[in-house]
């Protein structure tokens, strides 16, 4: 493939630094490049992703689907030829895991005040 198919993109995290710009082919999936994103998150960052559903891209205001093509995905509009395309990554806040949510949800219930104004 010629080197002018290529679309350059890198990713802007929520602090502000970026992952890249690196060059992908038209065709590769928005699910590939969260793959390649989990595998290239930067190890000192407090959360990182565990797998591509916990994170989001977004281009020009839009979610990505993880079945479209990067060529399915870019803006036509407002792109300059040969420049490079910044896409935002959302991660998604870690989950409790059911057991330590159970365990405060009976918390909560146990510290109720239950005071009775006559």
């Amino acid at each position: 493939m010629a080197g002018e198919d290529l679309i350059e993109v890198k990713f802007r995290l929520a602090d502000g630094s970026d992952i890249g710009p690196n060059q992908y082919s038209p065709t590769t999936t928005v699910g590939s490049l969260k793959e390649k994103l989990v595998a290239q998150w930067p190890k000192d960052k407090e959360n990182s992703p565990k797998n591509i559903n916990d994170l989001k891209l977004i281009n020009g205001g839009k979610i990505l689907e993880n079945n479209k093509t990067l060529a399915e995905s870019r803006l036509p509009i407002g792109e300059l030829p040969g420049g490079s395309i910044t896409m935002h990554v959302v991660l998604r806040p870690p989950m409790l895991d059911k057991n330590k949510e159970k365990l405060q949800e009976e918390l909560l219930k146990k510290n109720r005040c239950s005071c009775s104004i006559l």
